[in-house]
C-alpha cells in the first residue's frame, strides 16, 4: 500500500519530469539522424549524378532496351540467370518528343477536326476540336476558339 502511496503521488511527478527529457533527447537524437541521412543523400545523389549523361538516338540507329531485373519472374521463357538483360536490338525510326529536362514537353495543335458552336442562353460560343501533335485521333479535344487563339496565335486564321 504504501508502494501505490508513493507511487501515485511523490514518485509519479519524478517519473513525468525524467519522461519528459527522455522524450526531449530522442527527439533531438532523431533531428540529428535526419540531419545526417539528407547530407548522405544529397552526397550520394551528387556521385551517381557525375555519372548520368543525356542520350539522344537518331532515326536509323539500333538500340537495345535493358528489362528491369525482377527476381523469379520469368523474362522471355528463360527463367534464373541466363534470361536477358537487354532486349533487341529496336531500329530507332523517328523522333518522337522533345522533353526538357524537367520531364515536361510542350504541346502543339496538329489540326483542326471540326468546328461547332455551342448556344447558352445569351451567347453562342465557337467551338474547334483540336488534334495535338504526337497524339492519336481518339485523344482530341474540344477547346474554346478565343483560348487556342491566345495560346497559338500562328495557328489560327
Amino acid at each position: 500500500m504504501s508502494c501505490a502511496y508513493l507511487l501515485g503521488s511523490g514518485w509519479g511527478s519524478v517519473l513525468s519530469s525524467r519522461g519528459s527529457e527522455m522524450i526531449e533527447v530522442t527527439n533531438e537524437k532523431v533531428a540529428v539522424a535526419r540531419e545526417k541521412l539528407k547530407e548522405a543523400q544529397t552526397r550520394q545523389k551528387s556521385y551517381a549524378d557525375r555519372h548520368r549523361r543525356a542520350l539522344e538516338f537518331q532515326p536509323g540507329e539500333h538500340v537495345f532496351l535493358k528489362v528491369s531485373p525482377t527476381r523469379g519472374v520469368r523474362r522471355f521463357g528463360i527463367k534464373g540467370k541466363l534470361s536477358p538483360r537487354f532486349i533487341g536490338p529496336f531500329e530507332i525510326l523517328i523522333a518522337v518528343v522533345k522533353i526538357r529536362e524537367d520531364l515536361s514537353y510542350t504541346e502543339e495543335p496538329e489540326s483542326i477536326l471540326d468546328r461547332q458552336d455551342r448556344v447558352m442562353r445569351n451567347k453562342t460560343i465557337p467551338f474547334v476540336k483540336i488534334l495535338w501533335r504526337n497524339h492519336p485521333e481518339r485523344e482530341a479535344t474540344w477547346e474554346t476558339e478565343e483560348s487556342i487563339r491566345t495560346s497559338y496565335p500562328h495557328f489560327l486564321p
